[in-house]
């Protein structure tokens, strides 16, 4: 009841504290193979429902979504923080190679102490790739792991068939409790991203830890 309580407003109405939310989609040209950028929108689309469902346990959070995807180049794909319940999926197309660097730059960005204030919840973060970056990813990731913010994000990274580097997911992670989820098929790839969508989001929400022991892997002889 006291947290309640410290989380009202004079006049008491409650506060929302943001939990901001960011897909960091790779588009290289090898998505394209294999039916796996479909799988992807497809999956993301359809968790859409449940990432909602999963805010309302905590009504004094309030879940802002965005999407960055990289290629040859990075750039948001939907820019605005969209509070879920009005948060709709673009459909992302394949092409170009893979500047994870530029990616992780645009986050460190948008995770900037001015722009996300002291009193939000801590921001996930959710790489999906399926290749090896083609940039200079290692300084940029040292940028984020300096950042306040970016110490205390939740990462989640989602590796995409055989040819994704998992050593370089890892280190995006940040963190040896959690490990890369391996997404080797569509049905791996729509678990995983539910699963992201529902339990982190009430995780971290409840300010309770992340880990990711109990999710389902696939198997590795499977279609990607």
């Amino acid at each position: 009841m006291a947290d309640r309580v410290s989380e009202e407003m004079p006049g008491g109405a409650l506060s929302h504290r943001p939990l901001h939310f960011i897909w960091m989609a790779d588009c290289s040209g090898s998505m394209g193979v294999d039916g796996k950028i479909q799988a992807l929108n497809s999956a993301i689309r359809d968790a859409i429902p449940a990432m909602r469902d999963a805010s309302k346990g905590h009504p004094e959070v309030e879940v802002k979504v965005r999407a960055i995807k990289f290629s040859s180049g990075a750039q948001w794909h939907i820019s605005q923080e969209t509070p879920v319940d009005t948060f709709e999926w673009r459909d992302l197309s394949a092409d170009g190679v893979t500047d994870l660097g530029k990616a992780i730059d645009l986050v460190t960005d948008a995770l900037d102490t001015r722009k996300m204030g002291d009193r939000a919840k801590p921001p996930v973060l959710v790489l999906i790739s399926d290749g090896q970056p083609t940039d200079d990813w290692k300084g940029s990731l040292e940028k984020l792991n300096k950042l306040p913010w970016g110490q205390k994000s939740v990462r989640i990274a989602i590796a995409v068939g055989q040819d994704a580097d998992r050593d370089v997911l890892q280190k995006f992670v940040n963190n040896p409790e959690m490990k890369v989820l391996d997404a080797n098929n569509a049905q791996a790839l729509t678990a995983f991203i539910k699963w992201v969508s529902t339990v982190v989001i009430k995780k971290v929400s409840g300010d309770k830890p992340v880990d990711t022991d109990q999710v389902m892997t696939s198997d590795k002889s499977d279609v990607w």
